[in-house]
């Protein structure tokens, strides 16, 4: 192959299918995506210590993993491409917050919130010009919630609004105690 170096498949080696363990597959979609990459090919050991990426390849040598896998992975990248061009993925946050005086925020539900244990349209947010995009709760994510969703202690969510009428929805921030490093003056009392 001139002096291009292959290795693997391509010098005679074998491939054959796994399960990929789900802590893996994350590592290998977050690599791809710290590249800037939406289709990769990613290189992992397995170590004492869990998964280790050793390279990320912008243009993966598919013969391999289609010959073991049975596979088209040049075709479902093609597929993929497709319906992201039908179906771009945008920066939800960016895209909204082109609205002066609108902005996309996370609000948590706190203990003592007035948000907690109250349904969403009992809250008459959309009164107040916010829109509720999702609730997380749990782990899971609940889309487009109906005014009948009651929020929970522990729930976040992800509004779009007025951003001063957001503003009023963050719980206030707990201040630190200050530690003074320089203690106080002393007193005449202190002193005898």
């Amino acid at each position: 192959q001139g002096d291009e170096f292959r290795s693997n498949v391509h010098r005679g080696g074998r491939a054959e299918p796994v399960d990929l363990d789900p802590e893996y597959e994350r590592a290998a979609v977050r690599a791809a995506q710290v590249m800037g990459l939406r289709v990769a090919g990613v290189d992992m050991l397995e170590s004492n210590e869990g998964c280790k990426v050793m390279e990320v390849n912008s243009s993966p040598g598919l013969e391999g993993i289609e010959g073991a896998t049975g596979v088209d992975v040049a075709g479902r990248i093609i597929d993929y491409v497709e319906k992201e061009i039908l179906f771009p993925e945008v920066d939800v946050r960016q895209r909204l917050a082109l609205s002066a005086g609108h902005a996309v925020m996370d609000v948590p539900v706190e203990a003592g919130s007035p948000l907690a244990d109250r349904s969403l349209q009992e809250l008459a947010l959309r009164e107040r010009d916010i829109v509720v995009l999702t609730i997380t709760r749990d782990n899971e994510v609940i889309s487009v919630p109906r005014g009948s969703h009651v929020l929970r202690v522990g729930d976040n969510i992800l509004c779009y609004g007025n951003t001063e009428e957001l503003k009023q929805l963050v719980p206030p921030r707990k201040r630190r105690k200050s530690k003074s490093a320089v203690p106080p003056p002393a007193t005449p009392r202190d002193r005898t």
